[in-house]
């Protein structure tokens, strides 16, 4: 499926209407870092879609499970929490600046999914195969909503392996360590450039390793790599491509 725009041309010496088609689905994958769903949230308010990033679902359960004291060592109880609770998420409800919200069976957690005890525990729950196998469904059936982008470390691969376009945003490890400890300066966090830069590594060979839905680029993914861009251009390119990209004949 895709999504048609009527807009002017381009040409400022006609009024003649042209249609423009841009992808219904479009998938984003990268390491943490990458800036995939800062771009991706930017873009997607651009040209009017939902961002969704599909970490913060694995950070609801992580949150839940903090909450609700299950053991997540124990596999078992973690995917039953997440077979138990109604995940869903929707635009800005607050308008916060926010990039979604997270409701946890009508709840709104999302100003505690990023909660350092949070960031310790949400790589063990997304590597719990039986909590990927329950979220995915619930994934799907958000994007089936279309005009979306959807964005995290599987979604080219596994969540959305026929999303209309896919985009593997990427950039040094260096670099996406000190865009993360600058990040946290900007909130008035305490920051450590080399714990961060550490935290990254092990996160990617996590995220690269893990038997299920591991880290990878997707092979119809376009590669971004962000490493010497600054915000706005990283913005400019994905928004190039997707208004550059044309549906298959």
């Amino acid at each position: 499926m895709v999504y048609s725009w009527r807009v002017f041309a381009l040409n400022p010496d006609t009024t003649a209407e042209t249609q423009l088609v841009l992808p219904n689905t479009i998938a984003v994958d990268g390491p943490a870092g990458s800036g995939k769903s800062t771009v991706s949230f930017a873009v997607a308010q651009r040209i009017g879609y939902l961002f969704f990033d599909t970490g913060a679902f694995y950070r609801a359960i992580a949150l839940l499970a903090l909450e609700q004291h299950v053991d997540m060592n124990n596999p078992d109880e973690v995917v039953a929490l997440a077979q138990r609770v109604n995940l869903d998420m929707t635009p800005d409800l607050k308008n916060d600046g926010r990039q979604c919200t997270i409701l946890a069976d009508g709840r709104d957690i999302t100003p505690h999914i990023h909660d350092p005890e949070v960031d310790a525990h949400v790589s063990v729950v997304a590597a719990i195969p039986g909590v990927r196998r329950t979220l995915l469904d619930v994934q799907r059936a958000i994007a089936q909503r279309g005009q979306i982008i959807m964005a995290g470390r599987d979604i080219g691969t596994i969540v959305l392996p026929d999303a209309d376009l896919k985009l593997f945003i990427d950039a040094s490890l260096e670099q996406r360590a000190r865009r993360r400890y600058q990040q946290r300066l900007d909130k008035g966090e305490p920051a450590d450039l080399a714990s961060i830069r550490e935290g990254l590594q092990a996160r990617d060979t996590l995220d690269s390793g893990r038997a299920v839905a591991p880290l990878l680029r997707a092979p119809d993914a376009i590669y971004v790599d962000t490493s010497d861009l600054t915000l706005e251009q990283s913005v400019e390119a994905v928004y190039r491509l997707i208004m550059e990209w044309r549906p298959p004949r």
